[in-house]
């Protein structure tokens, strides 16, 4: 039998989000034992000291939610993140890079980010709802041979989120070769089985305590 909450990374990445929130957040993920909370970067800090008894890890985003940024700006961000207590990095590709072709581009960035925080888990989102189906593929296989622990489908910032299509093709590319994180638009239980079942090893949602209702 699954159990869920092994799989959630219970998120809170909006703008208006205030410190009283991200405690919640925090304090939720270690009722259900969450795997990991992700929020933005001014609130790393925060969350590694709340969580810092419970076995809950701490993410954070990089160049989100455009994935725009200049590579030595993703970098730094994500140094540090780790200095203030981040476990792991979720990162957004350059989409323009790799909608221009720049693929060298696309997969150094991506291998310096990881080369910067080492043994700190690494999972590069695709924003797949801008993206043809060869540019899945190939994100995938950059990112795989950049290094990337995981591959993740979207910010839930764009104009649409994770799809059970997206979610097989990706895990046909990457195999065993890196995880896989389904994000975006990922509200009910059934919803989060299937996505563990087409071969997600990470749930990104901020519905967590729902998905894990009985």
């Amino acid at each position: 039998m699954i159990h869920l909450a092994d799989y959630i990374d219970h998120t809170l990445l909006k703008a208006t989000a205030t410190e009283t929130q991200i405690k919640a957040l925090c304090q939720e993920a270690i009722t259900h034992r969450f795997k990991a909370v992700c929020v933005n970067g001014c609130w790393v800090k925060l969350a590694s000291t709340v969580l810092a008894k419970s076995t809950v890890e701490v993410a954070t985003v990089v160049g989100f939610p455009l994935g725009a940024m200049s590579t030595e700006a993703k970098v730094a961000e994500a140094q540090n993140a780790i200095i203030d207590g981040a476990d792991e990095v979720d990162m957004v590709v350059n989409i323009g890079w790799l909608k221009s072709g720049e693929y060298n581009a696309v997969q150094e960035e991506i291998a310096q980010i990881k080369k910067a925080i080492g043994n700190h888990v690494l999972k590069v989102i695709l924003e797949t709802c801008y993206l043809t189906d060869a540019e899945k593929v190939k994100a995938c296989e950059l990112a795989v041979a950049a290094g990337a622990d995981f591959v993740k489908t979207s910010t839930g910032f764009g104009s649409g989120g994770a799809t059970f299509e997206d979610v097989k093709l990706m895990k046909s590319v990457v195999g065993d070769n890196a995880l896989l994180k389904a994000s975006g638009g990922i509200r009910d239980r059934d919803t989060a089985l299937k996505y563990v079942d087409l071969g997600a090893s990470r749930i990104g949602t901020s519905s967590g305590p729902v998905l894990v209702q009985n």
